[in-house]
């Protein structure tokens, strides 16, 4: 029976059970003379006697005390009471493989790692003539970033790795602990020679570590079965499925290394695990080259150096012998590195050796565009890109079109010069030609594409989303080869299904012709293919580009690449010469974030409800009850307003339930009715309902046109809204509209002052977001509060004071006076906050203060634990028959 807590065993006091197996009991016991904590594993007294068991557990004790090695749990003692032996280890803390397992599969990094650890445990152990037999996550335990192997209960005496001259010379011998026959071990790890009762050597446990790894690289068990005949079965004839199927961007180095552990015959494994472990440590510094240096501004340099080495420069040494080899020896080839950042967007140079990506800047914080070249050790970033998203390149590969400050841009490499071409409020891709025409999306919603000269103008409409269809938005274009027509994806935000679809649009005509279902943007390869994203995996299909017309069957790519639902586009490029980047992370959450509490120091106070994808926060007059926008998840596919009755409430309640967008909620002077946005008319219409729910809502202002709630004046008489590119007001009760407010560039996030003679807002007519007062309702005059750019701008209670986050996300404070006339002081930051990214993309607010100005609720992004890398496919089309 299981020891009892108090229980002596000579100077060792049992504490609690560990676990138990065939082999024994471990407890959790205290060294009362050197008083530290120990695991103690026993032999129970009515097992003691049986000679088999007592002979393998005094081996153990032998076994484990000749092998000194930090991966090889550490024996201290052994002893015996009572008739009953023990075994007194080292106690590991921490969880055992299997345990994590149970969370999904490893990080590639953390395999190689762990790898390599257990592989130089098992060569100490073969190396002094010790198999252990029983190698499984169970016996593996992980405790502050190191693996040590544990239970060698099962271990023997190894056998000397047999030549033919010794078979021939010498019949084996029936071991007396483990006669011929017999199988001891965990079934789903053990080799084939150890399934069939055959003598086992070192090469028995490299088979047992190959399965281990699989499985902690995919997720999932090398070999299964219904049963413990059918999973022999599966160990004896059949091979597990292709790690590259399974984790697309797993190094074919790596999966080799794996594949020569899980060779059925012995002699066709690695010899040693000796052997195994130079190989994984090999494709460890080889792979993750990006990953190394410490964190800090200081060493972005370093990183960036580090990147071109993983990310493309890796490329660079594969180059000849892989690059668009056309003979029958070509093949597919796999790699990746880690990023200083997750690559938000990749476009390839029109030389398919230049790569620009989007990533987060550490100085700016902001998304800023670096260039990695092939062939070259340094990387830079460019200048003038913060707030950069979707570049694309000219077809001279001279310049780089991008999206940033609601501006549609572009940089000449050569020179550095960055110039606006047009607004694009919230510009969705852009696709660039020979004769300088720029296909572009402007808008999120509610539009289609638009042409403008590379040089800038005003540009002209050349496709229109189809009502019929319910489309919403066309976006992400790319210019086939003749330079006039063009792939680009039509989409809806409205919850309805079986409408995202690729298309294809021309210069010459206003027609547009289906193409394929997808659900996100597509792209062209020559010579002959699109690759285009479906039920959550990059598919390659031969096209026509004369017929417009699919060929063949789709193949998949890759399946573990980054999807942003949001916006739905996936980070990836092609070249037309066998290159294929693309970001991993699965067809994920991106933009994770959660509401916080902050004071005025930047001190967090709590947080509102569990991390997720939230949009508009906003607190009610009495500083209590509080409205966000948040996504369903995981799909992401519907957004609702969920109330919470107090600021410290962790649960909220649902308000909206229709399918699409509902978001950007304003409270009502009173606290007793919500406005917002939804587009469940297709358009985003402004819409009002009870704040505890007690009545449906009702569409209070509908025209063709897209309106985002921005604030409800103190006095309950005026509704403020952005209207296309302006600001809007209505009157109440009867929702009398009036155009307020133009400029030359776009107008959003206008805010009532409290006593109702002023609005605040955000406009980009510089070219950089910055915040404005003028009087209301009438227009008259104008004052620039923020100096070096600035969003979202909110009054305190009283009037006398301005808030407003800097584009490098800080919480900056303004006095000001208002009356008569008005009157602002030198802004101040207040504290650094991290507003979640997707804020800007909606145009809404991502931060709300109460009315004292002591506390603000700002969504907030959650950073990633881990950086995640990015793949680089070679020849990706070898194998596929061209159109």
């Amino acid at each position: 029976m299981p020891l009892a807590q108090g229980t002596k065993l000579g100077p060792y006091e049992i504490d609690t059970p560990l676990g138990s197996g065939g082999m024994g009991e471990v407890y959790r016991a205290k060294d009362t003379r050197l008083e530290r904590p120990v695991a103690i594993k026993i032999l129970p007294a009515h097992l003691s006697s049986d000679p088999v068991r007592k002979q393998r557990f005094e081996r153990e004790a032998k076994t484990i005390s000749s092998l000194n090695h930090p991966h090889i749990c550490v024996l201290y003692d052994v002893g015996s009471q009572d008739g009953v032996d023990y075994l007194v280890m080292e106690c590991v803390e921490g969880e055992t493989l299997a345990a994590r397992l149970e969370k999904g599969p490893l990080p590639q990094e953390q395999v190689l790692k762990y790898g390599v650890q257990i592989a130089e445990a098992l060569d100490i152990a073969h190396r002094n003539g010790v198999v252990h037999r029983d190698l499984k996550p169970g016996n593996i335990m992980l405790t502050r970033g190191v693996a040590k192997l544990l239970d060698f209960g099962l271990a023997k005496p190894a056998v000397p790795l047999a030549t033919l001259a010794t078979l021939t010379a010498a019949a084996p011998r029936p071991s007396p602990v483990t006669q011929e026959g017999t199988i001891v071990g965990t079934f789903q790890y053990m080799s084939p020679e150890q399934v069939e009762g055959k003598e086992l050597d070192g090469r028995s446990d490299i088979f047992s570590l190959g399965a281990v790894l699989y499985e902690m690289l995919t997720g999932k068990k090398a070999f299964e079965g219904k049963s413990q005949l059918s999973v022999a079965s599966s160990i004896l004839e059949k091979e597990p499925e292709a790690i590259c199927t399974v984790k697309p961007l797993t190094p074919p180095a790596l999966e080799h290394a794996i594949g020569l552990c899980l060779a059925k015959n012995p002699e066709e494994r690695w010899q040693t695990a000796k052997d195994l472990a130079q190989e994984l440590r090999w494709v460890s510094e080889s792979s993750g080259q990006a990953r190394r240096g410490g964190a800090g501004e200081s060493l972005v340099r370093k990183k960036l150096a580090w990147t071109v080495a993983g990310v493309l420069g890796l490329l660079l040494i594969v180059a000849g012998v892989f690059w668009r080899q056309t003979g029958p020896t070509a093949h597919r080839s796999f790699y990746y590195a880690a990023l200083p950042v997750t690559a938000g967007d990749v476009a390839l140079a029109p030389d398919g050796r230049t790569a620009a990506i989007v990533g987060y800047s550490v100085t700016s914080r902001r998304n800023v565009i670096w260039i990695y070249e092939l062939g070259k050790e340094g990387s830079r970033s460019l200048p003038d890109t913060e707030g950069a998203d979707y570049p694309f390149w000219s077809p001279d590969g001279k310049s780089i079109g991008f999206f940033a400050d609601g501006k549609m841009k572009k940089l000449e490499l050569s020179s550095g010069q960055v110039r606006t071409i047009c607004d694009a409020p919230a510009g969705r891709g852009g696709t660039w030609n020979k004769a300088d025409v720029i296909v572009f999306s402007p808008y999120s919603r509610q539009a289609g594409l638009y042409r403008v000269t590379a040089a800038g103008g005003t540009p002209q409409a050349v496709t229109q989303p189809d009502a019929s269809r319910r489309e919403t938005s066309h976006r992400w274009p790319m210019f086939l080869p003749d330079g006039k027509q063009f792939l680009f994806m039509a989409a809806t935000f409205s919850g309805y299904k079986d409408v995202d679809a690729i298309f294809v649009g021309s210069l010459d005509s206003k027609q547009t012709k289906f193409i394929v279902a997808a659900d996100a943007n597509a792209a062209y390869a020559e010579p002959g293919f699109l690759l285009y994203y479906r039920d959550k995996t990059l598919l390659a299909q031969p096209f026509d580009t004369q017929n417009l017309t699919l060929k063949g069957e789709p193949v998949d790519l890759l399946s573990d690449i980054q999807y942003v639902r949001q916006v739905k586009k996936v980070a990836f490029a092609v070249s037309n010469d066998g290159l294929l980047l693309a970001q991993g992370g699965g067809p994920g959450v991106v933009g994770y974030s959660q509401a916080k509490w902050f004071d005025r120091s930047g001190k967090e106070l709590g947080e509102l409800d569990k991390p997720g994808v939230y949009g508009n926060v906003a607190i009610a007059p009495n500083d209590l009850a509080v409205a966000v926008d948040r996504f369903d998840l995981p799909s992401l596919n519907n957004m609702d307003i969920w109330a919470y009755p107090s600021w410290h409430e962790s649960t909220g309640r649902r308000l909206t339930f229709d399918p699409g967008y509902d978001g950007a909620a304003v409270w009502s002077p009173d606290g007793s009715e919500i406005l917002f946005s939804s587009n469940r008319q297709v358009t985003l219409d402004l819409y009002i309902k009870k704040a505890d729910g007690g009545q449906e809502e009702r569409n209070a202002l509908h025209d063709p046109y897209d309106k985002l709630a921005n604030d409800w004046s103190r006095d309950g008489r005026y509704i403020l809204y952005r209207h296309a590119d302006e600001l809007q007001y209505a009157t109440l009760p009867g929702f009398t509209s009036k155009a307020y407010l133009k400029a030359s560039g776009i107008l959003r996030n206008g805010q009532f002052s409290p006593d109702g003679k002023w609005v605040a807002y955000n406009s980009n007519e510089t070219g950089k977001w910055e915040i404005y007062v003028t009087s209301f309702p009438e227009p008259h005059g104008k004052w620039q509060i923020s100096t070096t750019g600035g969003e979202q701008p909110r009054w305190r209670g009283d009037g006398r004071e301005l808030f407003y986050l800097s584009l490098d996300g800080r919480m900056m404070g303004v006095p000001v006076s208002t009356g008569a006339s008005f009157s602002s002081g030198a802004p101040v930051a207040l504290f650094q906050a991290n507003p979640a990214v997707p804020v800007s993309y909606l145009n809404i607010f991502g931060y709300a203060v109460t009315r004292d100005g002591q506390r603000f609720l700002i969504n907030t992004v959650m950073k990633p634990e881990e950086r995640i890398p990015i793949s680089v496919v070679l020849n990706w089309d070898v194998g596929m028959k061209r159109k």
